[in-house]
């Protein structure tokens, strides 16, 4: 069903605001009493949320958690990396536990927030995504499962006027289809922390990486394998949405597809053995030369960010 339109469990009312006073008062009063149901003092699982500028995506993302149907007491912390805008304002307008981390990196704020979660379990969030209603169910449902210090789960795309659906079902189906792939040896490079759960305790022995650098959700994974299986969720009902600003910044969707094309053909033989051991604070982003003269013939990425971990991560 979801190849052709958008999910119905998400609020229309929330798709095309794009300024905090078009918000209406009415969202905040049924975040805040929907925030009742779920928050415990005493939770299993407490969900984590860096934000840096995102005043109206953060109000879709909480309402979205509010939402959720789940036997487990939870509760949400959100770090504010720094942001410039009105996030700090409109996050003393909902019941969330709010953070300011100083210092510029998701790595730092995801470390501050695992630091003060009361959660044996911590679900990791983004905030400009929106999560559908059995999402904190079935994630911390995995992460129970014997041997499992770790799990991460899908994504889609909404589909927008000048991005059809069905195009983006087309282009999520071959990246599922690559990570289903990468899961065998190598499934660090599919987690995200826009959909991720992990064990509080492993999760503070091994820290985050503590730099601003793209990556800090596939480092902790990587960390996290020592201890145990890594799951993938890939139940439909717990996949999570997005709206396509990365393939915009990208260049477009035919511009992303090619450039996740080159990057998995440059290392497709990686996929067949685990990656050895190595100190994840201390490594870059991986950017093959193919990918570096696609841009340079294309003309179409301008930014001096590593289009890999863009293409990687949504």
């Amino acid at each position: 069903m979801y190849f052709y339109k958008n999910p119905s469990w998400i609020d229309k009312r929330l798709l095309n605001v794009t300024r905090i006073e078009d918000l209406p008062e009415s969202i905040f009063y049924e975040i805040n009493k929907n925030l009742g149901a779920i928050h415990s003092e005493d939770p299993l699982v407490s969900i984590v949320i860096p934000v840096y500028n995102e005043e109206v995506n953060i109000v879709r993302t909480i309402y979205s958690l509010s939402r959720n149907k789940t036997t487990f007491g939870a509760e949400i912390i959100v770090v504010n990396n720094n942001s410039t805008d009105r996030t700090a304002e409109v996050l003393k307008r909902m019941n969330v536990t709010s953070l300011l981390q100083t210092k510029v990196g998701c790595g730092p704020a995801r470390q501050m927030g695992q630091q003060h979660a009361k959660g044996k379990y911590i679900l990791m969030a983004d905030g400009d995504c929106f999560y559908p209603p059995q999402w904190i169910q079935k994630m911390t449902e995995a992460l129970q499962q014997p041997n499992t210090p770790c799990v991460y789960g899908r994504y889609s795309f909404l589909g927008t006027a000048d991005k059809p659906r069905w195009q983006l079902f087309l282009y999520e189906s071959f990246r599922d289809r690559i990570g289903d792939l990468r899961h065998i040896k190598r499934p660090c490079i599919n987690a995200l922390g826009m959909s991720m759960g992990y064990v509080k305790d492993l999760g503070l022995k091994v820290g985050f990486v503590d730099r601003k650098i793209r990556g800090e959700d596939g480092r902790m994974c990587f960390q996290l394998q020592q201890f145990g299986k890594i799951r993938q969720v890939k139940d439909r009902s717990v996949r999570v949405w997005t709206l396509p600003r990365t393939l915009d910044k990208e260049g477009g969707l035919l511009y992303s597809f090619m450039a996740r094309a080159a990057i998995e053909l440059s290392r497709v033989t990686h996929y067949f053995y685990p990656q050895k051991r190595h100190d994840v604070n201390k490594t870059g982003n991986y950017t093959p030369s193919s990918l570096k003269y696609f841009k340079r013939f294309t003309e179409l990425h301008k930014t001096s960010d590593p289009v890999e971990t863009t293409v990687e991560k949504k």
